[in-house]
């Protein structure tokens, strides 16, 4: 790789005959299976970029190309096209009139880049204020750093950007190490709005890339639900939700968190917002067991926990867990009561995600109302050509009288 210009011919991909059809409707995903041979130059790393062809020799694209994972390539152009600085900037700033359309007024913290959603397998963008935070987990991405973090520069003109790589799901072989990949280094936390609601963010040690950003149009509708109700914010983190229902005029928010830091922030952040910090309980233990108890029910209970399944073969096991927290909030609504329940689990669909919370309901003998479905906003966008990049799923239930 040289310039402006990645190399495009160190592999060659032949697909098997009939095994064609998905990269022909842009699927940007090749497995292992539907490779017949994969041809490489001598100089070829892993990472390096490669010629899709069909079994008869058709040129389908150019690929990022790792034979040492079962995904073996990420389809980058369908188009015949360079893969150079111009494609990446012609990314960015398609990305960026997107979210200059669906991010309100009082917002400084959004997804600027979505990885497939936004055309580029393996880049993911936030940002914070001025900083932009990035998580790159396909090798091929990393190789191509040189490319996209000088157009990152040049479309957002961020004061730093910060790499958080490490801890997000990416290839097994990938070495990416969190660090200051350009500017400024924050060096302590920052303070982000989200629909004018502040928030403390620690950039270096947060949870994904500091915030759950994805949750913002969630907790807007939270806080629209909150008046007058008891809340219950379970699995917290730093309170996000909650925070939401106290400006939404909620009479009591108790946020549980296993993690005493997070707690904190949760009540530096209701603190920051002008909160009356009577109305704050936090509970520094498991949601699950929070739930269990035989106490006074709540008027509003939002479900949030980590994903239950990070690998498919941990999906009957995760199924399970999500039952067994989601009856036990059910247990725990009043009547005429919410659940807002979620999962990140990209292994759990939509389709079983609504199985288990009807399972769920049957065993807690309570019928409910399916209000809304629910995801992630408008800056966490999905390809029509990749809905497996449909991660988060969610409902809106209500405990009928």
């Amino acid at each position: 790789m040289t310039g402006e210009s990645a190399m495009r011919d160190a592999y060659r991909i032949h697909l098997q005959r009939g095994r064609d059809r998905s990269v022909r409707r842009r699927h940007p995903w090749i497995f292992s299976g539907a490779i017949a041979e994969l041809e490489a130059t001598e100089e070829a790393r892993p990472g390096d970029l490669g010629i899709v062809l069909t079994a008869d020799g058709t040129e389908l694209g150019c690929a990022m190309v790792n034979p040492a994972v079962p995904l073996v390539a990420r389809v980058l152009r369908f188009d015949g096209g360079p893969i150079d600085g111009a494609y990446f900037r012609q990314r960015f700033r398609r990305a960026a009139s997107l979210r200059a359309d669906v991010i309100p007024e009082g917002t400084t913290a959004m997804r600027l880049f979505n990885a497939e959603g936004d055309g580029v397998p393996g880049l993911i963008v936030d940002r914070y204020g001025e900083f932009l935070v990035v998580q790159c987990v396909a090798l091929g991405m990393s190789r191509l750093e040189a490319l996209w973090l000088p157009a990152l520069e040049e479309v957002f003109a961020p004061r730093g950007i910060l790499d958080r790589t490490q801890k997000a799901r990416h290839d097994a072989n990938l070495d990416r190490r969190d660090r200051l990949l350009a500017g400024e280094d924050p060096g302590e936390p920052v303070w982000i709005e989200e629909d004018h609601i502040r928030h403390r963010v620690d950039l270096a040690a947060g949870q994904k890339t500091g915030l759950y950003l994805d949750q913002r149009e969630n907790r807007r509708l939270i806080r629209s639900l909150a008046r007058g109700r008891r809340v219950l914010n379970a699995f917290a983190y730093t309170g996000g939700f909650g925070t939401s229902a106290g400006l939404g005029g909620a009479r009591e928010v108790v946020a549980v968190e296993t993690s005493g830091a997070a707690l904190e922030v949760a009540r530096e952040d209701w603190a920051a917002n002008g909160l009356d910090p009577a109305k704050l309980h936090c509970l520094r233990e498991p949601a699950q067991e929070v739930l269990r108890r035989d106490e006074e029910p709540f008027d509003l209970i939002i479900l949030d926990p980590p994903a239950f399944a990070k690998e498919r073969g941990q999906v009957e096991r995760a199924a399970r867990a999500y039952k067994d927290v989601n009856l036990w909030a059910i247990k725990r609504l009043g009547p005429g009561a919410y659940l807002a329940t979620f999962s990140c689990s990209h292994h759990i669909d939509l389709v079983l995600f609504q199985k288990i919370l009807f399972g769920a309901s049957i065993d807690a003998r309570r019928p409910l109302q399916w209000i809304s479905r629910l995801g992630a906003g408008p800056d966490h966008p999905v390809h029509l050509d990749h809905p497996q990049g449909e991660y988060l799923k969610g409902f809106l239930l209500r405990a009928m009288e």
